[in-house]
């Protein structure tokens, strides 16, 4: 018996959901891409604008939907460009049917990006036109040749991206030093790219450094530059412990520069590393005018580095943190809140390791105006020693050449005004003279200066 077969016209079209035989104007936008914002490529991005405007509009059977852009951004990936994204998903939300386009190597130049997206668009049938390579995404021809393409253009990126970092490294073998100046204090760029000294914010770095030596974490000259009121480098009105460790670990601000400190992992990604002895560094000594001395800095160094290796010590909590010792397990007092929800809140200092390992830590626990208490007498016992203190800070002001110089001079101005009683707690006093305190039993207190004098008391109140 004969088969029969008969046909059922389509009635609608592919990847479309109105009628097949239904006529409507496409949604049209473009998209437009500069990849760096230098001067010269601004009239390309205005251009490309005002050229896909009129391009579209002068099409009866188009309707313009936008004209989406990104301005100095890289084509190597998809994540930052925010007009991309954009123009991306309003197509997946059905708001464009048609998208247009400069070149492929506009798209995108990542070859695995680029596939990714034309496909989802496909999906939701949605057509790409590459105006230079001639390309529409929904004709058979059209993915293998956009494959290529984007392949070609992936190649291109790479070889720009290695001529960049060729000419980057030459510079710094010839020793040609860079910072992004808006965002590094103590130094503007002078005339022949160099640094040169901004005075103002050489204040800021050599107060940074003072503290610092006086015994304050990152932590704590954060909170006191935020405090006062000191923009930070970025500009902001709140400083990081970290944007404060970067300043006491550059170099450059002893004069030096050590160039290729990160490099540039994946041309793609853009992703970044410490380089850590992959690519060869480089070291400028007396490239540009100091803001703190070699020795200053050196001791910066090493007192970080001994602060990490006690690094149970090192404390951010306040200003008695990393001073107070346990003599029982040699362990490091912290701060704890009693009654942290009433009337009796009060801030007492124990033993970190008081219920560890089992057993109780013996020391006693010691509130703050306890410790405050404690400096005042152990400075006013060491008071017959003031002369002896006095030339210690002298020889240390003339150490540090001016780090430390505007706290030091204030301590000695209030030893000398001294009747021989030191009568208030002073915060600066206590950073530039206290070494440690070890705490045995109330009965025995131990306070070791700096100058190496140690003052033994006993908690009678």
């Amino acid at each position: 018996m004969a088969k029969s077969v008969i046909t059922i016209p389509a009635t609608k079209k592919k990847n479309a959901d109105g009628p097949a035989d239904s006529w409507k104007k496409r949604r049209v936008a473009a998209y437009a891409r500069v990849s760096t914002d230098h001067e010269e490529q601004q009239s390309s991005y205005g251009a490309q604008v005002d050229y896909y405007t009129e391009y579209i509009k002068r099409r009866e059977d188009w309707e313009f939907v936008c004209v989406y852009a990104d301005e100095g951004i890289t084509g190597c990936n998809t994540r930052k460009r925010e007009g991309f994204n954009q123009m991306v998903a309003d197509a997946l939300n059905g708001r464009i049917d048609l998208i247009i386009t400069k070149s492929v190597s506009r798209f995108a130049r990542n070859t695995v990006d680029s596939l990714t997206t034309i496909r989802r668009l496909k999906e939701h049938g949605v057509e790409c036109y590459f105006e230079k390579e001639n390309i529409w995404t929904l004709d058979g021809k059209g993915e293998l040749l956009l494959t290529i393409m984007s392949s070609l253009a992936q190649e291109e990126s790479r070889s720009i991206s290695q001529n960049c970092t060729w000419g980057q490294r030459k510079r710094f073998a010839d020793g040609k030093v860079s910072v992004p100046f808006g965002r590094f204090l103590g130094y503007d760029r002078g005339e022949d790219g160099n640094l040169i000294l901004n005075e103002q914010q050489a204040v800021v770095v050599r107060r940074i450094y003072g503290l610092f030596l006086q015994g304050r974490s990152p932590y704590a000259i954060a909170k006191v530059l935020t405090s006062e009121g000191i923009p930070s480098p970025g500009g902001k009105g709140v400083w990081a412990q970290s944007t404060v460790r970067s300043i006491l670990c550059n170099e450059k601000y002893k004069g030096d520069a050590l160039l290729q400190k990160v490099y540039t992992v994946d041309f793609l990604s853009k992703r970044k590393k410490v380089n850590e002895g992959e690519i060869p560094q480089y070291y400028v000594e007396g490239n540009h005018e100091a803001i703190i001395s070699p020795a200053v800095f050196d001791a910066v160094q090493r007192q970080m580095q001994q602060r990490r290796q006690e690094r149970k010590r090192q404390s951010c909590a306040g200003v008695f943190s990393g001073r107070i010792k346990c003599g029982s397990c040699g362990g490091w007092y912290g701060p704890k809140v009693w009654h942290s929800n009433d009337k009796y809140r009060k801030v007492v200092w124990q033993c970190n390791d008081k219920f560890q390992g089992g057993e109780t830590c013996p020391t006693p626990h010691l509130d703050e105006k306890m410790l405050k208490r404690l400096f005042v007498r152990a400075v006013n016992l060491i008071f017959n020693g003031r002369e002896e203190v006095m030339e210690r800070y002298r020889i240390l002001l003339e150490n540090v050449r001016g780090v430390l110089r505007e706290q030091v001079d204030q301590f000695l101005a209030q030893l000398e005004q001294l009747d021989g009683i030191y009568t208030e707690f002073d915060q600066d006093s206590w950073y530039a003279l206290v070494e440690s305190v070890t705490v045995f039993h109330r009965e025995d207190i131990r306070i070791v200066f700096k100058n190496g004098k140690e003052v033994r008391l006993q908690d009678t109140e």
